[in-house]
């Protein structure tokens, strides 16, 4: 029989890495396990080491090119169970009546329609499980990226004996990078758990079509130190959150078309790798906060391309829309509540520091959600609500082409001009490309020279 010239114990081979870095998990050379947990964002606890370990384990054992995104959902479950509260009776009663009064009070003031689903009362494991699809959808290209980055790094700064055998493991070495990298979205994912109020809370569609949920715990911590009755807070909250859903199943391209652009703006992040060969060179065991700060502030990510930086600029400008039309529609449905605008100042101030979704995002992808154009954006929507009134401003949400632009947020009364002439029956304004097509269709092309006489 031909001998394999790949055999598996000849020097250079994976299996030959996967024995050292199974003896390294296993205690070896003096290893401190709680270093590698710290790396990896995890709390310094014996249970939390040991899941940090039982994970890598399972990497070696079933090294892939692709990453386990189940690891990031046990990572968050844990540890948004670990804090979370069941809502009682009451609370479920209270906050019952609070959806009821508020898909009343948005039937006045919105054109959308309501939702065909029930809104649900959640846990904050729930909203793990729920909401995981979508932050893996989010974070899968930059941690691909990562893993990528990480496996070039280590083949390069390996001593000379030991290059082969990295070169030759190198889907061992994603496996082991997107585990570590699926670990921190879970605990990221699971620290946010505690911090949201509901499936909309963070700006973008975390939850299905159609889908509204609050988590009782977290409102009620919402509304501790604010002198306001539990009950507005609830109802206020009620509004925001089913405004938002009603809004995402009204404009059914608007889902796809949020979370698409956030993809494609995050697959053309690239990994800076001489940040990423410093990183290694300086890397010091004893400070494993070194390795998970470089992850999380965004050090490895370059500085965006002029592309980049276009995109960021119209996924902010959809961000300011959805949140600012949100906030129009909330305040007018909420007008009969004594403080709502001590709880909408609330909203804003949270919104202001950050808000969940920063942190996450700054995180994951190097992009932060913060609606840095929200006031233009209620601005001009509560314009054009005065102008031509809550059905024609709904109207425009109707396609992403009739939509308002940042130059509509800049100049609002031009779109409530053109609107007011639409809405009296007069020919909409033209701008210039517009015009010049006009102009174009209207003549009958270029004057010909006339036949010479004969």
């Amino acid at each position: 029989m031909a001998e394999n010239p790949e055999r598996d114990d000849e020097p250079g081979s994976e299996d030959e890495l996967r024995d050292m870095l199974q003896q390294f998990l296993a205690g070896g050379s003096g290893f401190d396990p709680s270093q590698l947990a710290g790396a990896a964002g995890l709390p310094n606890d014996p249970a939390s080491i040991a899941a940090l370990m039982s994970q890598l384990q399972g990497a070696l054992r079933n090294s892939s090119d692709g990453i386990d995104w189940s690891i990031a959902l046990k990572a968050g479950e844990d540890r948004a169970a670990a804090t979370q509260l069941f809502p009682t009776d009451e609370q479920r009663a209270q906050l019952d009546a609070a959806f009821n009064i508020a898909s009343l009070w948005l039937d006045e003031v919105v054109s959308v329609s309501e939702l065909s689903d029930a809104p649900q009362l959640i846990t904050r494991k729930q909203w793990v499980t729920r909401t995981m699809p979508v932050w893996t959808q989010l974070a899968e290209p930059v941690a691909s990226s990562i893993a990528d980055a990480l496996t070039r790094a280590l083949s390069e700064q390996a001593p000379e004996e030991m290059r082969s055998m990295v070169a030759n493991a190198g889907s061992l070495m994603r496996s082991i990078g997107g585990t570590m990298f699926a670990m921190q979205l879970g605990q990221v994912v699971g620290q946010l758990a505690s911090e949201v109020v509901s499936g909309g809370d963070v700006g973008i569609p975390l939850l299905g079509d159609g889908e509204a949920a609050l988590l009782p715990q977290n409102v009620a911590g919402f509304g501790e130190g604010l002198d306001v009755e539990d009950d507005q807070v609830q109802i206020y909250l009620a509004v925001r959150e089913l405004a938002h859903a009603r809004l995402f199943r009204h404009a059914r391209w608007l889902r796809l078309h949020m979370i698409s652009s956030i993809t494609e703006f995050s697959r053309g992040l690239r990994i800076d790798n001489e940040q990423l060969q410093d990183l290694a060179e300086q890397f010091d065991p004893s400070s494993p906060e070194q390795l998970r700060d470089a992850l999380t502030n965004g050090s490895l990510i370059p500085p965006k391309t002029d592309a980049q930086l276009a995109a960021l600029a119209r996924l902010e400008t959809m961000l300011a829309l959805v949140e600012g039309w949100v906030d129009v529609v909330t305040a007018a449905a909420t007008s009969r509540l004594p403080k709502s605008v001590a709880i909408a100042e609330m909203v804003r101030r949270r919104r202001a520091s950050g808000g969940p979704a920063e942190s996450a995002f700054s995180t994951l992808v190097g992009l932060e959600l913060r609606p840095r154009r929200l006031r233009e954006a209620a601005a001009m929507w509560q314009a054009v609500t005065d102008a031509v009134g809550g059905e024609a401003r709904d109207a425009l949400w109707a396609h992403p082409d009739i939509l308002p632009t940042s130059e509509d947020l800049d100049d609002p009364m031009g779109l409530v001009t053109r609107l007011t002439q639409t809405a009296e029956g007069g020919e909409p304004a033209l701008d210039d490309i517009d015009q010049a097509l006009e102009d174009l269709l209207r003549n009958d092309g270029p004057e010909r020279p006339s036949e010479p006489q004969v």
